[in-house]
């Protein structure tokens, strides 16, 4: 008997149900063996899905929102599970504290034998207490917001949760407005990385995905102002999607960028030092993090870290100068290409960074990135071998091997069938 395109959607599901909730039980030893074949499992079985995906031109309405429950389930589950104890979200914990108390995040030190009574479990043995914070203001106040309600990293992670299902919803919305098929937004939603690092983990990275989702979504509808703003929202909770700006070239009048600007100014001004914007420790990020960034290491004897810093950000500006150009018409998918190149030159390429690109992955032509999401879960090993006692450092070689290998195998057959596709005929009808 041949199985309908839905059922076969329902037991990729299930299976990715049963794999992500072993995953979340053995979310303690991230990295481990169980958890990593279980969560390779759910990469492989998250492809699929996405082949179904692409390749059915719609499904009944039912078949997606069970498939969306499904995705909660496996969110809530992850949800329940405590963070590592030297994962960011003490940090934020922390800085939002700091807040409440009258204190500045970018000027307090969490070692300082001074700050020691500002303390409290949750916090005591955050990661590098020797630095102060590196989050933008957008973060701090999300930080500050949340805490006031229940300080707690639980709090944090269910805001991060509200949010991810949020992205779901406006999603919704896009993929409405560009007349494609709903069923798409499972590409955003069943991919695991989602699961491990904001319902897991719980990372802020999440928030400026929302901001920026709504920013693509209001863009469509060319609401010039709102799209600013929440760009602008979007950079003060992480400077990642600084590189989309030529991408709203011509789309937002020179009033609307000011105004967000400004905005994003405001935001700082309860963190101002003597007059002059505090950055905290994000010089030490540039100089001294290092985690899976092949091309930021290989250049690291010919230019300094500063530098290519600074290069990282032009290839993401300058592919989404060229993407500009190439695609006149708005379409989601473009805004993935320019993140994705600056990630690729980063000084550390941490698994929730890409959290960044899966709102964009609803089109076969991001298919590199979509391997990307899954490839990089062979990174999570580090976390293992540092619960082992090893230190924290460069990546074992064959990770990086796998993960970019998979890259490139990939564009490798992308080429090669594009080079031996068969033109199509013109017709008349297409896009009828």
């Amino acid at each position: 008997m041949k199985l309908t395109p839905a059922t076969r959607l329902y037991a990729l599901g299930i299976i990715l149900l049963v794999a992500l909730t072993i995953c979340s039980r053995n979310f303690s030893d991230r990295g481990g063996p169980y958890f990593m074949a279980f969560l390779t499992c759910a990469g492989i079985v998250y492809l699929l899905a996405l082949r179904e995906l692409f390749a059915a031109p719609s499904f009944a309405r039912r078949v997606v929102v069970i498939a969306l429950i499904l995705a909660a389930v496996w969110h809530v589950e992850f949800l329940w599970q405590a963070p590592g104890a030297d994962d960011d979200i003490h940090r934020y914990v922390w800085d939002g504290r700091l807040q409440r108390l009258g204190y500045n995040p970018y000027l307090v030190i969490p070692s300082d034998p001074a700050a020691r009574g500002l303390h409290t479990p949750e916090t005591r043995n955050l990661n590098n207490p020797d630095l102060p914070s590196p989050y933008p203001a957008g973060a701090q106040l999300f930080f500050r917001a949340v805490t006031a309600i229940h300080e707690s990293a639980f709090a944090l992670k269910t805001a991060f949760v509200i949010c991810d299902f949020a992205i779901v919803f406006v999603l919704l919305d896009v993929l409405r407005h560009k007349q494609q098929a709903p069923h798409l937004v499972l590409a955003y939603a069943w991919n695991p990385l989602l699961a491990i690092e904001v319902a897991g983990s719980g990372h802020i990275d999440i928030v400026g995905v929302l901001m920026l989702v709504i920013s693509v979504a209001v863009l469509a509808r060319s609401r010039r102002t709102i799209a600013a703003l929440t760009l602008g929202l979007a950079v003060a909770v992480k400077f990642l999607p600084i590189v989309l700006l030529p991408l709203y070239w011509k789309r937002v009048r020179i009033r609307d960028a000011l105004l967000a600007a400004f905005v994003v100014g405001l935001l700082y001004v309860p963190f101002l030092d003597h007059g002059r914007i505090p950055v905290g420790s994000l010089g030490s990020y540039v100089q001294n993090f290092r985690f899976n960034g092949p091309v930021f290491a290989a250049l690291t004897h010919v230019a300094s870290p500063k530098l290519l810093a600074v290069l990282a950000v032009l290839v993401g500006l300058v592919t989404a100068t060229w993407l500009r150009s190439a695609t006149p018409e708005w379409s989601p998918h473009v805004f993935a290409w320019p993140i994705a190149a600056s990630l690729l030159c980063a000084p550390a390429v941490f698994p929730w960074y890409l959290l960044w690109l899966l709102p964009f992955l609803t089109s076969p032509s991001t298919l590199l990135i979509i391997v990307w999401t899954v490839s990089i879960i062979p990174t999570y090993v580090q976390w293992h071998l540092r619960a082992l006692g090893r230190p924290w450092g460069a990546l074992p070689a064959w990770i990086m091997l796998v993960e970019y290998g998979c890259v490139a195998t990939a564009c490798a057959v992308i080429v090669f069938l594009r080079i031996t596709r068969q033109p199509v005929p013109y017709s008349t009808n297409e896009g009828a």
